[in-house]
């Protein structure tokens, strides 16, 4: 799963860029996590994120490599000012860990008409704990509850295995779809 990336940024991930949505929008989760807090996305959050994404493994299937904390402050400024389409809503949440109080990833939501593509990018030293399948879990659900979606989409890399894990654990299912040589995975929401 890419991490959270802006539109312009030459990395991005052509079809996950979330923000902070736009006033009025629906940011806070209805269904938080037992180890998780998920807050909405802060300029603020900048420096003590640049850490936690700063392994350049996570690029391993993105491309790209980790943002200096000046650089994500300057990204997150510009993602914090929402969506240029008044038609498509931005949502990014980072994970805050409950026991230390250490941010460990990112989830993020795009919504576009009765379509959501979701992702999510945990820190490498917090991976392997299940933080990514809670976090992706509340997210869909958050989606589903929040907003008149069909269909929730997320996009993963054939060979990226954990990523695929936590796709199906959200109840995603790998569609036959490749785009940009990732395969797509979706849930058929059903009202």
């Amino acid at each position: 799963m890419r991490p959270p990336e802006e539109p312009s940024a030459p990395e991005a991930h052509r079809r996950n860029r979330p923000a902070e949505p736009v006033p009025g929008a629906v940011t806070e989760p209805t269904a938080s996590t037992a180890r998780l807090g998920l807050l909405p996305l802060r300029v603020e959050h900048a420096e003590e994120m640049a850490e936690v994404l700063s392994d350049p493994a996570l690029h391993a299937f993105i491309g790209g490599a980790p943002h200096t904390p000046r650089a994500l402050r300057a990204r997150y400024e510009r993602l914090v000012a929402g969506s240029p389409d008044p038609a498509v809503i931005w949502c990014n949440w980072v994970l805050r860990e409950r026991t230390d109080g250490r941010l460990v990833g990112t989830v993020q939501t795009t919504v576009s008409g009765e379509v959501a593509e979701v992702a999510w990018v945990v820190g490498t030293p917090w991976q392997g704990r299940g933080y990514a399948v809670e976090a992706a879990r509340s997210l869909v659900r958050h989606v589903v509850r929040a907003f008149p979606v069909r269909t929730v989409v997320a996009h993963v890399h054939p060979a990226h295995h954990a990523s695929a894990t936590v796709a199906a654990a959200a109840g995603l299912t790998a569609t036959d779809t490749v785009l940009d040589g990732e395969v797509r995975w979706e849930l058929t929401v059903r009202r």
